[in-house]
């Protein structure tokens, strides 16, 4: 089998930009509405909202390549990263890791990506590690660099990345790109495109031991900043979580040759539904404020502290809807008492009721808000 990079077009990859228009022009439409959306957003809530946000990108790209952190510990090393009060909690060397690079890439959206930020990103991602012989700097082993699956003696390759000797110069071959290739370069290119080159062509390099994935989509997220002049809130990790076994089908197609149009469109269809679900959970937050504000006056302790628990289950609900029974138990009141008081919040239009008696639920109305 022949990759991409053995070929004699690499890495003059080729597709077709009038394809794309509308979608790079959708992706920039939805990065206007975020900015404006979160404009409305109260200040504390808005740096919540950010750190809930990064939280999830961190957790789902560390999942994707099947490592599990500890959300609390990333979440709360994050609130204290981006200037918020949050309880101290030890972090392992995984999580504190991941919580860096993420850091940086939020904030140094508009720094310039160069070898020396690649290997202090690969050092904050192998914090911690004993079993790599090179850390903070590019693979140089001798043996082929593969993606393999299946049991030994019988395993499926799947990708084979170029020799470690080629990996300086295709780097340096990559970083020139991508400096000419950004908004303010000499060759720019529209968002959602650079960015689908820019993780494809990492990915096809290969540069590290591990934690490639990881640092090429990084490095897609960073394209994406630099294409609207803010940090990136895209969650792309948790879009393309939802379609893993897609993501890895179009990225091996997309290596078997540099005319790459397929994975653009599913790249780019990616980034947008990763924008709606960002554009989601800030029109949530914006609900929260709204409701708990013009009801303030209107509802009780009781109601106010199960609107809160619902609002904390964030924009999907409250996991098969609030029962009578389950607020009772965040509000101690009695039964009663308990119908009484969601009687008025589906009055006030707070809640929308769905089934009768012991079957009725109740949910958040956050969306006519």
């Amino acid at each position: 089998m022949t990759w991409n990079w053995q070929q004699s077009d690499w890495p003059r990859f080729t597709f077709s930009s009038e394809a794309y228009t509308a979608l790079e022009a959708s992706f920039l439409k939805n990065a206007g509405v975020i900015v404006g959306a979160m404009a409305h957003v109260p200040k504390l809530e808005r740096l919540t909202l950010t750190v809930d946000l990064i939280t999830q990108e961190t957790l789902d790209s560390s999942a994707i390549e099947g490592e599990v952190l500890d959300r609390e510990s990333v979440q709360s090393s994050l609130a204290r990263q981006l200037g918020l009060q949050a309880p101290l909690r030890r972090s392992g060397p995984k999580e504190a890791g991941a919580v860096e690079l993420m850091a940086d890439v939020y904030r140094g959206f508009d720094a310039p990506l160069d070898q020396d930020r690649l290997y202090a990103w690969h050092g904050m991602l192998m914090n911690g590690r004993q079993d790599l012989s090179s850390i903070g700097r590019y693979r140089n082993h001798s043996d082929a660099m593969q993606i393999v699956s299946g049991p030994i003696g019988r395993e499926t390759i799947h990708f084979e990345a170029p020799p470690s000797d080629r990996v300086p110069d295709e780097m340096n071959a990559f970083l020139d790109w991508f400096s000419s290739s950004s908004p303010t370069g000499s060759a720019p290119l529209p968002a959602v495109t650079r960015a689908a080159i820019a993780h494809l062509w990492f990915e096809s390099i290969h540069p590290f031991e591990d934690g490639n994935g990881r640092i090429g989509r990084a490095i897609a997220e960073l394209a994406l900043a630099q294409a609207t002049s803010a940090p990136s809130l895209t969650v792309l990790s948790e879009a393309i979580k939802l379609h893993r076994r897609a993501y890895y089908d179009k990225l091996h197609e997309a290596s078997l040759s540099n005319k790459i149009d397929p994975w653009i469109e599913w790249f780019g269809e990616t980034v947008l539904a990763a924008q709606q679900n960002t554009r989601r959970r800030v029109l949530f937050v914006i609900a929260k404020t709204r409701m708990l504000s013009d009801l303030q006056a209107l509802i009780n302790p009781r109601q106010e502290r199960a609107l809160l628990r619902l609002f904390e289950a964030g924009p999907s609900g409250f996991e098969g809807g609030m029962s009578a029974s389950n607020y009772q138990k965040i509000t101690s009141a009695s039964p009663a008492t308990a119908t009484r008081d969601l009687v008025g919040l589906v009055d006030l239009g707070a809640v929308i009721r769905t089934g009768e008696n012991r079957n009725a639920r109740y949910w958040l109305n956050w969306e006519n808000e």
